[in-house]
């Protein structure tokens, strides 16, 4: 793939693309699946990748609420979690991780142009914060919002309108890319167009592909500007 060039839009108006992060600039999923598997262990529990399937891209409190049954001790939802969490981190920081294909070329390209741009994520501020860090895009991407800077997990479009928010830019100049139909609600919920990444068809999405490097140079302005 060249180097994506955003064009044809007046750069003077505020405008601003909002990230997911698992499964859109990066696929961490192998790495999530071998921690819940070792904390959910430490605590003589199993799970089952049809579980873990299931559940990707949720919060970890709708996680465990499901997979320890009724009422969970929250002691123990903590517990899990975080332990689930502390190795996952471990994983990216000791093999390493690379951004999806096209993922780090439109990042650069979208911060050349002037584009806010940020990761909302419902995953922990600590991964995002270390996923961040391992992918490079320090300085590229300024804004991270997390699961602990919102109340509501997707498809509540609370996580993208808080990093609208902190970036200065109305919904309406926000571009969401999403893996996920979640998030792809959540973005329609906001106001914002979206653009769905993935094999798996997401219909809802403005426009839909199957990896960023698929996607026209001049897509995020066009989806703006409204053409």
């Amino acid at each position: 793939m060249g180097n994506p060039q955003p064009v044809g839009s007046d750069s003077s108006k505020p405008r601003a693309v909002l990230w997911d992060l698992d499964g859109t600039l990066a696929d961490s999923r192998i790495y999530h699946w071998r921690a819940w598997q070792r904390a959910m262990g430490d605590e003589g529990l199993t799970v089952t990748e049809e579980q873990f399937l299931a559940s990707f891209g949720q919060r970890n409190d709708t996680i465990l609420g499901e997979w320890l049954g009724p009422d969970p001790d929250p002691t123990q939802v903590g517990r899990v979690g975080d332990a689930k969490e502390a190795f996952y981190r471990e994983l990216v920081r000791t093999e390493g991780i690379t951004p999806l294909p096209g993922a780090a070329e439109w990042v650069r390209a979208l911060h050349e142009e002037g584009w806010g741009q940020a990761i909302a994520s419902s995953a922990p501020k600590l991964n995002v914060k270390v996923m961040h860090e391992v992918l490079g895009f320090s300085g590229l991407i300024e804004i991270l919002v997390a699961a602990e800077d919102v109340s509501r997990g997707k498809p509540d479009p609370e996580v993208f309108l808080e990093a609208a928010q902190q970036l200065g830019v109305p919904p309406e100049r926000c571009v969401v890319v999403e893996d996920a139909e979640a998030g792809i609600e959540a973005a329609r919920r906001g106001g914002m167009r979206s653009i769905g990444v993935g094999e798996g068809a997401i219909e809802a999405a403005d426009i839909a592909v199957p990896s960023l490097v698929h996607l026209p140079s001049d897509t995020f302005v066009r989806l703006i500007e409204g053409d």
